[in-house]
Formats: C-alpha cells, sequence, structure tokens
C-alpha cells in the first residue's frame, strides 16, 4: 500500500501544482567544477556511485553546496540552459548529500518520515537544505521548478533519485554551454539501456518513469514517437508496451 500510493504521487502530480519563489536577483551562475570534479572521482563509467567515496571528500561537496544555496538563479538575468543546469545539478548533488548523512542505506526509501500521509509524507518532501535562505525539498525542484517552469522532459533522464532503476547519474556537471550534448547524451543512454529499457519494434518493456510521467512526453505526439527520436530500434505504432517495475535498491 505504501508503494501504491507514493507511485500515484509521482503519476498524477500535476504539473501546475503550486509553483516555487526560489530563486534570488542580482545573482550570478555558480561555477559546477568542484561538482564536476567530485563526479568524475567518485561516479563510476556505468553510472554507480562510489558513496563512501563522496564521505571522504564532504567537505568539498558541502561547499559546492553552499555555494549553491547562496547563488539562486535570477529568472530575469539567467539564460534558460544556465538555469537548468543550475537546477538539475542543485537537484543530484543534494540528494547524494542525502544519501551520504544516512549512509549505508539500502534505499533512499529508508531516509526520512513514511507514508503516514499520503501522498505528502515522503523523503522527496524532506526540507532538509536551503537555496537563497528559504527551505526546500528535492520534490520542489523537480516539480514545482523542473517540470514546471521548462518545457523540457530530458531532464528526466538528468536527474537521478539513487536508485538503481533511475537514469545513470552522470559522471560530469551539467554547464551551460554544453546543456544540448549533454541531455541528448543522457537521453540516448536512458533510453537505450537494456538494464532499463527493452525496446523492440513490435513491443517495448519501459521504465516506470514513462508511464509515471507520461504526459511529460507526449506533449507532442506519442510516447512512441518520442521514443524513437532516440531509440536504436524504432518501435511501431502499433506496439505493445509494458512496463518494468521500479528497483529502489541504491545506485552503488
Amino acid at each position: 500500500m505504501v508503494k501504491f500510493f507514493l507511485l500515484l504521487w509521482l503519476l498524477w502530480i500535476p504539473p501546475s501544482c503550486g509553483t516555487s519563489s526560489l530563486g534570488m536577483k542580482g545573482t550570478n551562475p555558480p561555477s559546477h567544477q568542484i561538482f564536476d570534479g567530485l563526479l568524475k572521482e567518485h561516479v563510476r563509467q556505468d553510472g554507480t556511485v562510489d558513496y563512501p567515496g563522496f564521505i571522504r571528500n564532504k567537505d568539498l561537496l558541502v561547499s559546492y553546496l553552499d555555494l549553491l544555496s547562496t547563488h539562486p538563479p535570477d529568472r530575469s538575468s539567467w539564460s534558460i540552459d544556465e538555469q537548468l543546469a543550475y537546477w538539475i545539478n542543485a537537484y543530484n548533488a543534494f540528494t547524494v548529500k542525502l544519501i551520504i548523512d544516512h549512509y549505508p542505506v539500502k534505499t533512499i526509501q529508508d531516509i526520512g518520515p513514511k507514508l503516514n500521509i499520503p501522498l505528502i509524507n515522503t523523503v522527496w518532501h524532506l526540507e532538509f537544505f536551503s537555496i537563497g535562505g528559504k527551505k526546500a525539498s528535492l520534490d520542489e525542484i523537480e516539480h514545482k521548478i523542473l517540470r514546471k517552469e521548462f518545457d523540457e522532459p530530458r531532464i528526466h533522464f538528468a536527474i537521478n533519485c539513487a536508485s538503481f532503476s533511475c537514469p545513470l547519474l552522470a559522471n560530469e556537471a551539467y554547464v551551460a554551454d554544453k546543456l544540448e550534448a549533454q541531455l541528448e547524451r543522457a537521453a540516448r543512454r536512458f533510453i537505450n539501456d537494456p538494464e532499463r529499457n527493452r525496446i523492440q519494434k513490435e513491443k517495448a518493456e519501459l521504465s516506470e518513469l514513462f508511464s509515471w510521467f507520461k504526459g511529460d512526453f507526449t506533449k507532442s505526439g506519442s510516447l512512441g514517437a518520442y521514443l524513437n527520436r532516440y531509440s536504436q530500434v524504432k518501435m511501431s505504432e502499433r506496439a505493445k508496451i509494458n512496463y518494468i517495475p521500479y528497483d529502489w535498491r541504491l545506485n552503488e
């Protein structure tokens, strides 16, 4: 029942549900160099994460998170790519911090409050960090900022929920001047990853991510049409689609 309510929340949360006031006037985009170095050192080529390594370099991670917290986007002056890179990195970096603060854990779902209040009280709603002096959660970044403010479904392949079935955590930080290529690479990597999606012409076994957030991928066509933009094997419009149960084990 707990899993049912969690999945229902992920599936039905409306893109327009609430707004976020996170941000600050007069800021400049921070450098993501520290996070880039940490990712290169502690994320393996297969996308698994060396969390003990992050723990050893926790001071560096905290210094980067402090930089993010004090330099949130100015929506009036930052470019769209600068904002997107910031929020993707913020989601991923604060997720890593959440894991190492509670390590070892079997799953991110073991952290924080349980689902005593269905659809509301989950680890993603924990306000365990601040942006511009305001308490914030991973849920706010994902659903009220990334999904609502940007018409960019590829963010789903870039943000990482520290679980095996998630799109892999990139071993580089997202940066504005390379963002388009990075998002394209993330989309192709996830969609063609046989551990997470198995696409054939007449049938496909897909990540539940495509069920939960189907509306984000079908604004201008069918789900099959979206997948065919990136898939090495092209699906028929009549292809039968099934969804692979999500594996929430820690991605290490």
